[in-house]
């Protein structure tokens, strides 16, 4: 699988990276995540992306996934997320969370370090005070992580750049979430953090024939894709897609199927869309995005 460089971290990390929500949330089991996890890993895969609030107890994603791969923990880079309660005896968004969270989270993974821990999706007013911030930077400092990051959108996504605290940005980009691309993923760039995708296939909301049928999480996407009217919609242009944004390293990509795995793995290696194909949808999407389509969650 094609390599690419995780900005001013160094890390070289596979262009498809495994995201953990999915099994966390549907309550997989431990043998289907090794089956999951081990076939990605033969096959190049190696980041796992997830965190501590995808799900609860013995099937937590953490837990699935320490029970699983820990043994095999030299052939991947681990990511998670904190910053939400998620069964700690601490409130939301503070620095007491946030270092109880990564410990918990080391214990959940079997490993005594993470190689990146991000911010999940807080607001621009906790990044702007700043002890959050300072929580990450003193795990870091102790070696409980090696890089820090945020994953979120919009003006705390921009504020996330700006501040010079992280190493790396998640955000979500794909065909119906393009607005950060020529701002915070673009800044993000330019400042050398290493940008991660979320949401890249825009949870392939298209299959769903009525807004009614589409889970409410993807409805926003459904609707934008009914006003885009794209002419070709597919999993493989809409990953493609977010694999040509300039500046993206990988995308992160949730399934409790190994076959659904196996077959984004192949279109992954089909490599960036060509150029004319890729700003083709970038003209499309700016002559017809409406203002209010920010950065989704």
């Amino acid at each position: 699988m094609e390599m690419r460089v995780l900005g001013r971290t160094g890390m070289p990390i596979s262009v498809l990276g495994f995201g953990g929500a999915e099994i966390g949330f549907e309550q997989a089991s431990v043998e289907q995540t090794a089956r999951l996890l081990g076939s990605a890993l033969d096959a190049g895969l190696n980041v796992i992306d997830t965190a501590e609030c995808y799900g609860s107890g013995e099937t937590a994603s953490e837990s699935l996934i320490g029970q699983a791969v820990s043994h095999r923990r030299s052939e991947f880079f681990l990511f998670t997320k904190g910053g939400h309660r998620a069964g700690l005896d601490h409130d939301d968004w503070t620095p007491e969370l946030i270092t109880a969270g990564i410990e918990r989270s080391l214990t959940r993974l079997k490993t005594d370090y993470l190689d990146l821990v991000q911010l999940h999706s807080c607001g621009l007013s906790i990044l702007q005070q700043g002890d959050v911030i300072a929580a990450l930077q003193a795990a870091k400092a102790a070696g409980k992580t090696r890089f820090i990051g945020y994953s979120g959108e919009n003006e705390a996504a921009e504020y996330a750049v700006s501040c010079g605290a992280f190493d790396t940005l998640q955000t979500s980009i794909n065909l119906a979430d393009q607005r950060g691309i020529s701002r915070w993923v673009k800044s993000a760039a330019e400042v050398g953090l290493g940008i991660i995708a979320k949401r890249p296939i825009a949870n392939a909301c298209w299959k769903w024939p009525t807004e009614d049928e589409c889970p409410a999480y993807s409805r926003p996407y459904w609707q934008r894709l009914q006003t885009l009217a794209y002419e070709d919609l597919s999993i493989e242009r809409a990953l493609r897609f977010t694999l040509t944004v300039p500046g993206v390293t990988t995308a992160i990509v949730g399934t409790k199927n190994p076959e659904r795995w196996v077959g984004n793995a192949a279109l992954a290696q089909k490599g960036p869309l060509p150029a004319a194909d890729y700003e083709a949808i970038r003209t499309h999407w700016q002559a017809v995005a409406q203002d209010d389509w920010s950065g989704q969650v």
